[in-house]
C-alpha cells in the first residue's frame, strides 16, 4: 500500500473532511451491494475521486454514477471500479495492465492497493492530462503508455493481471498472449449497450478458463490511437 500527495495548492486538489465523509459513506454503499474486499474497500475510503473530475461535478463525486471525460470517455461507476478491482484478487507486488487509463483513477486504486501498475491509453489528450495528474497527487509510480490497447504492452509482458475498462466486441487474443501463467484477466464482453464482465485465467501456456460475473455497460474497446487533441 502506497500513500497519496494531498492538498496540493490547488483548490480541485485539496482532501477535506467532508470528501473523506463522503467516501466512508460511498464504502458503506459498496459493501451493501456486494462488495466484501476490505482492500478494495480501504482503497475507495482513501483515494479521493473528486481528484479525478471535472469541477462541474466535484459536488456529485461519490456518488455511485458515472461522469463524463475528456474525448468522450467516462470515469466509470464506483461500483463498476470496486468489482473488477475485487476480480482481479489483487496480491502486493502483482504487476497489472489497465487498457483503458482514463482519468486516473481505476489505476490509482490498483497501485493504492500495492499492484505495479501499467496503463495505455488510446486519446492523446486524456494521455497528456492524465500522465501530468498522476505524479501531481503523488502517483508516480503508475507507469502510463500512449497506445492501442488492443496491442497490449509486450515489452513488459508478462502481467500477473490484466483489467480492460472498455466493452470489447472480440477477445483480444495478443493481451491473452501476456498474461502470466495463473494470471486473470477481467473484460467486459460483448456487443450491445451492455457488456459481460469475463475473467480469463490462464491454465497453462495454451489453455484458458473463463468465469461470468454479471452485465455492466462501458464505451467502446476501440482499435488504434486517437492523436487528435
Amino acid at each position: 500500500m502506497i500513500g497519496f500527495r494531498k492538498n496540493t495548492g490547488e483548490r480541485q486538489y485539496q482532501d477535506s473532511y467532508y470528501h473523506k465523509g463522503k467516501r466512508q459513506l460511498l464504502a458503506k454503499q459498496l459493501e451493501q451491494k456486494g462488495i466484501h474486499s476490505q482492500k478494495v474497500l480501504e482503497a475507495i475510503k482513501m483515494i479521493p475521486r473528486h481528484y479525478f473530475l471535472d469541477s462541474a461535478f466535484m459536488e456529485l463525486a461519490y456518488d455511485n454514477r458515472a461522469f463524463p471525460i475528456e474525448a468522450a470517455q467516462t470515469i466509470s461507476h464506483p461500483y463498476t471500479v470496486a468489482f473488477q478491482t475485487q476480480l482481479l484478487e489483487i496480491l502486493p507486488g502483482d504487476k497489472i495492465l489497465e487498457i483503458g487509463t482514463g482519468s486516473g483513477y481505476q489505476a490509482c486504486v490498483l497501485s493504492y492497493m500495492g499492484a505495479k501498475v501499467y496503463s495505455i491509453e488510446r486519446q492523446q489528450v486524456l494521455f497528456d492530462k492524465t500522465s501530468k495528474l498522476l505524479p501531481k497527487i503523488g502517483f508516480r509510480q503508475i507507469r502510463t503508455l500512449f497506445g492501442d490497447g488492443y496491442e497490449g504492452a509486450p515489452r513488459f509482458a508478462p502481467f500477473d493481471k490484466i483489467i480492460v475498462t472498455a466493452g470489447a466486441t472480440e477477445v483480444p487474443k495478443k493481451l491473452l498472449r501476456q498474461l502470466a501463467i495463473g494470471g486473470k484477466m477481467v473484460i467486459p464482453m460483448g456487443c450491445n449497450e451492455e457488456q459481460e464482465m469475463i475473467v480469463y485465467t490462464r491454465m497453462s501456456q495454451s489453455e484458458f478458463s473463463t468465469s461470468n460475473f454479471g452485465m455492466f455497460s462501458f464505451v467502446p474497446f476501440l482499435k488504434g490511437v486517437n492523436k487528435s487533441n
